[in-house]
C-alpha cells in the first residue's frame, strides 16, 4: 500500500499505484476528497502528452502544482490514465508492511 502525505494529511492511499519514471500514480478515486484544487498549469511530456496540475490544499496551506495527471495520455502512456502523481514536498511512501 502506498500513500501520499503533505502537511500531516494523507492525500491519497492505494495498493493499486502505477510506477512510471520513479513516480507512483494513484487512481483518482484513491485521493481523499477536498485536498486537490484545479490549477491553470499545464506542461507537455514528449511521450505521455499534456499534463494538468492540482494544487494540494491542507489546513489552509496551499502547495501549488504539487499533483499532476494526464487527462488524455498519448498512445503508450495509457497506464497513467485516470491517475495522479505527486511532488513538491508531498511524501509518497509505502505503509508499514507494504512493498513498493
Amino acid at each position: 500500500m502506498m500513500r501520499a502525505i503533505w502537511n500531516g494529511a494523507t492525500i491519497a492511499e492505494s495498493d493499486d499505484t502505477v510506477q512510471v519514471e520513479g513516480n507512483h500514480y494513484f487512481p483518482l478515486g484513491a485521493v481523499a476528497e477536498g485536498y486537490l484544487q484545479e490549477s491553470d498549469t499545464h506542461t507537455v511530456c514528449s511521450w505521455k502528452g499534456t499534463a494538468s496540475y492540482f494544487d494540494v490544499v491542507v489546513g489552509g496551506q496551499t502547495n501549488p502544482d504539487a499533483a499532476w495527471y494526464y487527462p488524455d495520455p498519448m498512445a503508450g502512456a495509457e497506464s497513467v490514465a485516470g491517475r495522479v502523481a505527486f511532488w513538491h514536498g508531498v511524501q509518497v511512501e509505502a505503509t508499514a508492511g507494504a512493498s513498493q
